[in-house]
């Protein structure tokens, strides 16, 4: 069968992009086991600071931790907290004892204060926090108090966000927050090569079991089909977010794919341009066939969207509901612009299938597609008709409440649908504050619809994790939330 061009990449510049992809890595290290070389999509934003989304890296390289972690069920355990209790708006943590900072000094209850004082006063904040206003103090060493302005049933969920990560006094020294050295989990982060590479190393004084392999290598390699000619070479032992367009090339034994709560959505400027008028965005929404972009840029790796939440979480389609929208108007060739990042390989074929849907729904379409980096900023400012973004849905507390609100909510910090909307306030207001269980699912849902119905997001498709793991390696974590890839039990054989 002949391969489609998107799915090759010439040998020349397959090799210029791997010639030293790990070359200062050594295939083995001290003590049992060999080194971990692991290809990530991304390269550090902030410098690898906690309160960004660098946070996941610290999380997924098991070098950061934070108070709580969840389980598969997005329900809160312990981590570097043992146990907790709610009284009102406070909630008292009790600490972990004989944990050590990978500086040799040791968790109490000041070091706790620190990192989470420091996240709550963040400008930006982590969005964990959007809305949430929080004040953490020492009770005594081993215990702290958090207490929320209102009463906020997920107090524990939140604390689990890696952007809540708790390091070590040196990491808070400078204007910035530097995690080299100060985390607390089974790797310790001991050099970041800019946006290139960071080197980890077995932390001998782990609380917990220790770690199988001596030490991670990583190497930041934003273009895709050079992360899975690397696994094909051999060159890497773990490759995340292996583009879909180069999975059908990899041996199938090499490759996981799990639905994931990722959802590929398009957001509509509501606040001005052509999508301002809500009539325009349902004729957009109409125009979008997301099967014919689910089997064409995706082979069918991916499921077509009925709503912001997907198959990841199965009680949203059980408990979903019809949505009213605006009567589609018509487009008489005005003109908007898409904009898009190459970070994720898929996403600029989808902009340039969406650009030809909407041509023949009546638009003029413009696209501008640029490395994440460089164009968050200007998504976040509203200067984009439309942004096609694939967004996790329960990424930082396993519940979706903070991602609709981060993303919806007339405040939210990542509103790039610029949407102010009384309704969809209420109803984010709704879900945050209610109880888990049950009829929070409901009141999630119901601030969905609320937000389907503006058509300020129309949500296309649920992305699947497809991760590369070498055939010698052992207990890699295969993580729809993304917060796990190297745990202590991963090594190569």
């Amino acid at each position: 069968m002949r391969l489609p061009a998107r799915h090759l990449i010439p040998a020349a510049l397959a090799s210029v992009l791997l010639t030293g992809c790990f070359s200062s890595a050594s295939a083995g290290g001290d003590g049992d086991g060999k080194r971990l070389r692991v290809a990530m999509m991304q390269p550090p934003r902030s410098g690898l600071s906690p309160l960004s989304d660098d946070a996941f890296k610290l999380s997924r390289w098991s070098t950061a931790e934070t108070l709580v972690e969840l389980n598969g069920d997005g329900d809160a355990e312990p981590a570097l907290a043992t146990k907790w209790q709610q009284s009102g708006r406070t909630w008292t943590f009790e600490i972990r004892d004989g944990v050590t900072f990978h500086d040799g000094t040791e968790l109490d209850a000041d070091a706790v204060v620190r990192s989470l004082s420091r996240a709550a006063s963040a400008a930006p904040k982590p969005r964990i926090l959007d809305g949430v206003e929080l004040t953490a103090k020492a009770v005594d060493a081993g215990t702290v108090t958090v207490t929320t302005t209102d009463e906020d049933p997920l107090v524990p969920q939140r604390l689990s966000s890696p952007q809540l990560s708790i390091l070590a006094a040196k990491a808070y020294t400078g204007k910035t927050v530097n995690p080299v050295g100060a985390g607390t989990g089974p790797f310790e982060l001991t050099k970041v090569n800019g946006t290139s590479s960071a080197t980890l190393d077995r932390y001998d004084g782990y609380w917990g079991t220790k770690a199988k392999s001596p030490g991670i290598d990583v190497k930041f390699v934003p273009d895709g089909t050079a992360r899975a000619a690397a696994l094909r070479s051999g060159e890497a032992d773990i490759v995340e977010a292996v583009p879909v367009s180069q999975a059908a090339l990899l041996d199938k034994d090499l490759i996981t794919e799990v639905p994931m709560p990722r959802t590929n959505t398009l957001y509509l400027n509501t606040e001005k341009g052509v999508f301002k008028d809500a009539s325009l965005r349902a004729a957009a929404r109409e125009a979008i066939d997301a099967e014919s972009i689910v089997n064409g840029v995706y082979e069918g790796r991916a499921d077509v969207a009925e709503g912001l939440l997907g198959p990841a979480l199965p009680w949203a389609a059980e408990l979903r509901r019809h949505v009213g929208h605006a009567e589609a108007g018509k487009p008489n060739g005005q003109t908007v612009t898409i904009g898009t990042f190459t970070d994720r390989a898929e996403l600029p074929e989808v902009a340039a299938a969406l650009q030809q849907q909407l041509q023949k729904a009546g638009f003029k379409v413009k696209l501008d597609v640029r490395e994440y980096a460089n164009i968050e900023s200007d998504a976040l400012a509203g200067q984009f008709d439309a942004f096609i973004l694939s967004r996790a849905t329960v990424l930082d507390s396993g519940d979706p409440a903070a991602y609709l609100y981060s993303d919806f909510a007339s405040d939210g910090s990542f509103n790039i649908a610029q949407l102010a909307d009384s309704d969809v306030d209420a109803k984010l207001r709704k879900a945050g504050a209610t109880a888990a269980g049950e009829p929070r699912r409901a009141a999630i849902i119901a601030a969905e619809a609320a937000v389907l119905a503006t058509d300020a997001a129309v949500p296309m498709l649920h992305e699947r994790v497809i991760q590369g793991d070498a055939a010698a390696v052992v207990g890699a974590a295969h993580d729809p939330r993304e917060r796990e890839l190297v745990t202590a039990a991963t090594h190569v054989r």
